[in-house]
């Protein structure tokens, strides 16, 4: 399935309230999202055939379209329901969910008050982000030459697809250099985040992890947050400086995709994967299990 491109995949995508088969879900190229990234969505992971934390994922997709300024015309549960569903339609035991809302083709320009939401989820089986070795010794990673925008440059607390233009852009670069991505900077200088994953580091027993308050904190990193506090690790969030880099032990990165991941390199700075990073990867495996109840 890796090599069969996304458009010409069998199954079945929940399409505005209703499923149908994968090849007819298709959009016009006319449709606002696509000129002016009135977008948003979701990235979720089915683990055993259940969805990991999906209620949180589809509020946030609310929260996202209304920082957008739409509204998606179906409540939180019938969205939860439709991911459900097109999981089971697809027969998905492990692998990734994208549920998707954007505006369509009615009107094209800047203004866009009568396009029609349109919603859509898809499901498909996807291994681990990064290789799963590479995941325990630690991925190389170079800083980015984008930095992530200011509050009051664009809505950075949503899941918005025009956001990760300047993230597909950084990982390509990174990748062309033979790196697994790169970490950006915030608009201040300040440590942001990976392309597409929250970024943590330690020193002496202690989590560093920068303050969420121009990028996603995402829900993977507060459930990593949690995590760590049950084993009584003190956690500090705080704007993190660059340089600091040089005087931290252990670097992991948390997002649902790369789910927890080790770095051993950002740009100059070299970490070690310890017995912290280990012991959270292998927590984070148990926490997204189902849990089985035992009569």
């Amino acid at each position: 399935m890796a090599d069969i491109p996304f458009d010409k995949r069998d199954g079945f995508i929940w399409f505005n309230g209703e499923l149908v088969p994968w090849a007819d879900t298709k959009i016009h190229v006319l449709t606002h999202g696509l000129h002016y990234a009135s977008c948003v969505f979701e990235g979720e992971r089915v683990y055993g055939g259940e969805i990991f934390k999906l209620r949180e994922h589809t509020e946030r997709l609310f929260a996202s379209a209304e920082i957008l300024g739409f509204k998606i015309p179906y409540s939180v549960q019938e969205i939860d329901d439709a991911c459900r569903k097109a999981v089971k339609a697809q027969g998905i035991v492990d692998g990734y969910v994208r549920p998707v809302a954007w505006r369509g083709s009615e009107m094209m320009g800047v203004s866009a008050q009568n396009n029609r939401i349109n919603v859509a989820v898809a499901c498909w089986e996807w291994p681990s982000y990064f290789d799963p070795e590479q995941r325990l010794k630690g991925i190389r990673t170079e800083i980015a030459e984008y930095r992530r925008p200011s509050p009051q440059t664009a809505p950075c607390h949503s899941k918005a697809a025009g956001l990760y233009m300047i993230c597909t852009i950084s990982k390509h670069a990174a990748e062309s250099r033979g790196y697994a991505d790169a970490l950006m900077l915030d608009y201040r200088g300040y440590v942001a985040e990976m392309t597409g994953a929250n970024v943590f580091f330690l020193k002496d027993g202690v989590i560093h992890t920068p303050t969420p308050d121009c990028f996603l904190d995402g829900i993977t990193r507060r459930t990593v947050m949690e995590l760590a506090r049950r084993r009584g690790i003190d956690i500090v969030e705080r704007h993190i400086e660059i340089e600091e880099l040089a005087d931290f032990q252990e670097c992991f990165i948390t997002g649902t995709a790369a789910e927890v991941t080790a770095v051993a390199e950002v740009g100059p700075y070299r970490f070690t994967p310890g017995e912290i990073t280990k012991a959270l990867m292998d927590d984070y495996t148990k926490e997204v299990q189902p849990k089985v109840s035992v009569a």
